[in-house]
């Protein structure tokens, strides 16, 4: 066992999260600070829960954290964190937009820690990878406010460049983030968007 992953393994269950992969939000987070107080989180390929549960902790009490997966997934939200909300749907479903927009009128942070099931071509897996991180940017065109950030996973390969050009313009700032607690091997980063400018301009709350 890496000592990499023997060290988050440990500090997730310290922590009391249910999966090492919230270093990977944490450590985006503590430095860009795009998670505040009190607003409404996204939270896309929610399973097992620990990205929710870290947004929850972020937000505070009068935030909203909405977790989607396609697998059905149990939190006990933490003391003092933001109400949690879980959905069990296919992120492709069109009834999982009108579920969300009939209860909430969008959100200010879009998160997406999904990735496709490993197929050991990097080709094929890199190109899965990036039909899910399109299909979270064209949520994230839906459901974020003006002014709003997106962290979202993707697989490196030949054509991850166009996936972030097709980011910039819609953020002010976009940010490839590869976070110490991604193990040095794998070829996932995170595209970070800060400061959403739809083309057409809603009148949001």
């Amino acid at each position: 066992m890496r000592k990499e992953k023997d060290y988050y393994f440990a500090k997730a269950k310290k922590d009391k999260y249910p999966a090492r992969s919230v270093y990977k939000l944490e450590e985006a987070q503590e430095k860009y600070r795009f998670i505040r107080k009190g607003k409404r989180v996204l939270d896309l390929g929610c399973h097992p829960g620990s990205w929710s549960l870290y947004a929850s902790s972020v937000l505070g009490p009068k935030g909203i954290v909405v977790g989607v997966d396609l697998q059905e997934t149990e939190l006990a939200g933490q003391k003092g964190g933001a109400e949690i909300n879980l959905l069990c749907y296919d992120v492709y479903s069109d009834e999982l937009v009108r579920a969300i927009q009939r209860r909430w009128p969008g959100f200010h942070v879009v998160l997406s820690d999904m990735a496709p099931r490993t197929t050991g071509s990097r080709y094929a897996d890199h190109q899965q990878s990036l039909r899910l991180a399109r299909r979270v940017l064209e949520l994230t065109r839906t459901l974020l406010h003006p002014g709003g950030s997106l962290y979202v996973k993707v697989f490196q390969g030949e054509d991850f460049p166009e996936f972030t050009s097709e980011c910039k313009p819609l953020f002010e700032h976009v940010k490839v983030v590869k976070p110490a607690s991604s193990r040095r091997e794998s070829r996932e980063v995170f595209v970070l968007g800060r400061g959403y400018r739809p083309s057409s301009k809603k009148n949001r709350k």
